[in-house]
């Protein structure tokens, strides 16, 4: 048995190398445009250890994310640093993509309006107040749209 079939990283075991394939480290879902007809005009494509078994324990994936509108021209790069909680919107008039590179290999998306407003268990609406200095109303309304 190999040391590795043993070892749990982000929830995956290691595959054993005898029976690994080309598939195990194949992906075709970034070359498919995402369905940017939503409420934030984007859509994340993650390409990370669940779509590649062969990014197990290697600390990487990447996402593609498309925006309904952008106004980055060809070849920009924008970074993020890591933790930071950030949006991005296309304010032009034609669609964009963007490739990401992640420093993990499940790294995860969350939408800060869903984690703040739309929480299950729900965060009280007083401390919601207070945080973001509203009328409870405007809480109220917000957490409504969840």
């Amino acid at each position: 048995m190999l040391q590795c079939e043993r070892v749990f990283v982000n929830g995956k075991v290691c595959k054993d190398p005898k029976v690994a394939t080309a598939n195990d480290f194949f992906f075709s879902g970034l070359r498919v445009p995402g369905n940017t007809s939503n409420k934030l005009g984007s859509m994340v494509t993650p390409a990370n250890v669940a779509q590649i078994p062969g990014l197990n324990t290697l600390g990487i994936s990447l996402a593609r994310v498309d925006y309904a509108h952008m106004v980055l021209y060809k070849g920009d790069v924008f970074v993020f640093p890591e933790g930071l909680i950030h949006f991005q919107l296309n304010v032009g008039k034609t669609k964009a993509v963007a490739i990401a590179a992640l420093s993990s290999q499940n790294p995860g998306v969350i939408t800060i309006a869903n984690a703040v407003f739309g929480s299950k268990p729900a965060i009280s609406a007083d401390v919601l107040t207070k945080a973001f200095q509203v009328d409870k109303k405007v809480v109220d309304y917000l957490q409504s749209q969840f």
